[in-house]
């Protein structure tokens, strides 16, 4: 089983117990890891809400009036004395070692000196026992996630008015994709944060999977601009070559492989010409299956390009930032399409005792195509000082016995 979380608006302990428990985890089995931990009453309660016209499910902590300041030794000690399985108690501590590591290592005071404040409440030892435990329960293979939105603007904390996002968050998620998200708030809180780097495996867009449960976490603001939530897809990793043939080819028999992908676009106008060759080449090696311009004319008459990218839903992310990185693009449009690829091999022919590559491509165990690799072929034309042309027409034809293979 693998799962992927959406979160294009964020995260916090309580998105991610909404999310799971709405995934079908049960909140039986939750509530149970959550009282048996707490050193004072606590209750947790669910409802479901409405985010942005998105139904999703909200629950709430509620816990007794507490001025306890707990160090990472108390919280430790909180979490092994509780009748919990092992699994939940390791990965609870783990979470929370972590959180004593940031903080120790943004204040510049040594980890036995942090006390957690904020995120050592006893609501945050909840929503992190809670989402441990739901993590257990589901029983992952693998944990996806999308670039993580952390917001913008400030937020008001014991230590003061600070940016957003904090500097915890930015720590936890360092080396992560993050981006600031829809709204000049607080979106990715510490526990989020800590919670999505210690369970998460792969970073980026939804991966090829046949999706079994859905579920939506609600944050507890609701922004009005866009649907405050995290969702959480669970289901079982998709082979692409055994994919449903669309209904036209029923009964047709190939060796093509269907799979997912994702068309990412944007339009340019105010980019230097002489860039593009290097902005291919970057998105080429952050992961593209393929990339390409197309010449248009936009408002006022402006001349312009589309830049469309297609790649893997796995390597969206990366591809993503380089567009972002590599050109003057502030936004783009991302749409999932389905992927035909014949099945292909490479051979090698010999012009003027230099290896050439010839990609082959086959249909039902048909030769289509021979292309020989036009870039093994501008290197072998400059190495033996002749014409590309002359070059490309030598391999060609000495692949020509290809065709019959």
């Amino acid at each position: 089983m693998i799962g992927w979380i959406d979160a294009a608006s964020g995260a916090s302990g309580d998105m991610l117990l909404g999310a799971l428990i709405d995934a079908g985890v049960e909140e039986r089995a939750i509530a149970r890891a959550i009282h048996t931990v707490a050193p004072e009453r606590v209750e947790l309660t669910t409802s479901r809400v409405r985010r942005s016209s998105i139904d999703a499910l909200h629950t709430r902590v509620e816990v007794a009036e507490s001025t306890a300041h707990r160090g990472l030794p108390d919280i430790l000690a909180v979490i092994s004395q509780g009748d919990v399985e092992a699994d939940v108690s390791r990965h609870a501590a783990a979470v929370f070692t972590r959180l004593a590591e940031v903080e120790a290592e943004v204040h510049g005071i040594p980890v036995s000196e942090v006390h957690f404040h904020e995120v050592g409440a006893l609501d945050a030892v909840v929503d992190i026992v809670g989402v441990c435990a739901g993590m257990v329960a589901l029983g992952l293979d693998e944990l996806h996630c999308s670039p993580v939105a952390v917001g913008s603007g400030t937020v008001e904390t014991r230590h003061g008015l600070l940016s957003v996002p904090p500097p915890a968050v930015a720590a936890l998620l360092a080396g992560v994709p993050t981006y600031a998200g829809p709204a000049a708030a607080e979106l990715c809180t510490p526990t989020g944060a800590a919670l999505l780097r210690h369970f998460v495996t792969h970073w980026g867009g939804q991966p090829l999977m046949t999706v079994q449960s859905i579920g939506s976490g609600a944050g507890t603001r609701d922004f009005g601009s866009h649907p405050n939530l995290l969702r959480l897809l669970v289901g079982a990793t998709a082979d692409p070559t055994q994919a449903a043939e669309p209904a036209s080819s029923a009964g047709a028999t190939s060796q093509a492989a269907t799979g997912a992908a994702v068309v990412l676009e944007t339009n340019v106008d105010d980019l230097d010409p002489r860039l593009w060759p290097q902005v291919l080449g970057r998105l080429f090696d952050a992961g593209a299956s393929d990339a390409w311009l197309t010449p248009i004319l936009m408002k006022k008459g402006r001349p312009a390009h589309t830049l469309s990218v297609l790649s893997r839903p796995d390597q969206a992310a990366e591809v993503q930032a380089a567009i972002f990185s590599e050109t003057s693009a502030i936004g783009l449009r991302s749409t999932d399409v389905g992927k035909v690829a014949l099945a292909r091999e490479f051979r090698t022919v010999a012009v003027g005792g230099l290896q050439i590559n010839v990609k082959v491509a086959r249909l039902d165990g048909t030769v289509v195509s021979v292309q020989p690799e036009f870039d093994d072929v501008v290197s072998a034309a400059g190495a033996l000082g002749r014409p590309v042309k002359a070059v490309l027409a030598e391999a060609a034809a000495a692949a020509g016995e290809l065709w019959s293979a």
